[in-house]
């Protein structure tokens, strides 16, 4: 009988404002970890409004939608969103099943905020994950300066949770230090990263017809993500200005604040090898990402992203056999180079980067990240650590 209890008490409640169901374009993190754990319910609650696309979300297995307003940018209807979002999700917590966990994603912190009031109103215990270092990273950016207002009271905000979470999830060492740095126990800082599959990435097409069908004929690259101002996606068309010369093309898929601007940058400025195609669901990305010939990864020149992230893409350009450019000097820098998956160059270097890639292609590049990734890094890995966090909270064997 109380085997058939506890059972019955394991369910976890995730807040995640930015989560997309399978099957649709965006933040999968959460429904391929919870999805792998044996014995967890779960019930991830999001934007019913995609964060890629604007379109709609229907409610899914595992997932409640809770209504928000669309933002075209980082302004007062984005932090509305927020609001929105906390309110409704923190509604729809209360009259779920009893959760044993609440577990809270950042960024934003409202979300984990909401996350936190529930699991004190329902008596469970508060999981907070860290997934990017806000409001540091605004600091870093210059969006906000240290004696702001704004700043000052979302730092404690921050410093509150860190004070209230049973456990904290880390997706980068980078972000484990800045928390013992911020006081919080050693023993409470859990590390889970993004990860990925090879076998999502075996597809019943050969790689020619996977060519054919999304228009590459020549030496391809290939960024997958958001198009915001993290991304720093105007040093690409920069470096995409450089090597006009060159016989390659580059492809933005995704969507973001910025993705707007950088198309009508490329149109103005006649950026002839550079194609954006409209988000598209994880099934239909590796395709597109089997069918290139490298995996580009962009983001701002910015100290703080040196060692705190934990880029999804990059991964699963590993697991998609990609040879990899980023422009992230430092941890992803790092990864990209000792696993000899590909190229490291300066936030401002890209264009030399891709002139490398073309000119000197390595064959093995590929076949090194999708071996590492495979080995270290899986889904189903990271889905063991996410059990065993779980079991170590609720002290349930």
């Amino acid at each position: 009988m109380n085997w058939w209890r506890t059972m019955s008490e394991r369910r976890v409640l995730v807040f995640n404002h930015f989560a997309a169901p399978p099957g649709q374009p965006g933040g999968t993190r959460h429904s391929e970890l919870f999805s792998r754990l044996d014995g967890w319910q779960y019930l991830v609650v999001a934007s019913r409004r995609n964060v890629l696309t604007g379109d709609w979300q229907a409610d899914a297995d595992g997932f409640r939608m809770v209504r928000v307003s669309r933002h075209s940018s980082n302004g007062g209807r984005r932090v509305r969103g927020w609001l929105e979002f906390g309110v409704r999700a923190t509604l729809v917590g209360l009259v779920a099943k009893k959760p044993r966990v609440v577990y809270g994603s950042s960024p934003h912190l409202v979300a984990a905020v909401a996350a936190w009031v529930v699991a004190v109103l329902r008596g469970a215990r508060f999981v907070l994950e860290v997934r990017d270092l806000w409001p540091k990273v605004l600091l870093d950016m210059g969006v906000l300066s240290e004696s702001s207002l704004v700043f000052r009271c979302l730092t404690s905000v921050e410093g509150f949770l860190y004070r209230r979470a049973d456990a904290v999830v880390v997706m980068a060492e980078g972000s484990r230090n800045e928390l013992m740095r911020r006081g919080v126990e050693p023993s409470r800082i859990h590390y889970i990263p993004n990860g990925s599959d090879p076998e999502d990435f075996v597809r019943e097409e050969s790689r020619e017809a996977l060519r054919s069908r999304w228009g590459f004929d020549r030496f391809t690259f290939v960024y997958a993500g958001a198009h915001g101002p993290a991304n720093g996606l105007d040093l690409l068309l920069d470096a995409a200005l450089d090597v006009a010369d060159l016989d390659l093309d580059i492809v933005l898929i995704g969507g973001g604040v910025e993705r707007d601007r950088l198309v009508k940058r490329a149109s103005d400025e006649g950026i002839r090898n550079v194609t954006f195609l409209d988000p598209v669901p994880k099934s239909e990305v590796s395709s597109i990402l089997v069918a290139a010939d490298a995996g580009v990864h962009v983001l701002a020149d910015v100290e703080l992203f040196r060692s705190a992230v934990s880029p999804n893409k990059v991964f699963d350009y590993f697991a998609a056999g990609l040879p990899v450019l980023t422009n992230s000097p430092g941890l992803v820098g790092d990864l990209v180079t000792t696993t000899g998956a590909g190229v490291s160059v300066e936030p401002g270097g890209l264009a030399d980067g891709l002139r490398e890639m073309v000119l000197r292609p390595s064959p093995s590049a590929g076949r090194a990240g999708q071996d590492w990734i495979a080995k270290h890094q899986s889904r189903s890995a990271m889905a063991r650590r996410l059990d065993d966090l779980l079991q170590s909270v609720t002290g349930t064997p």
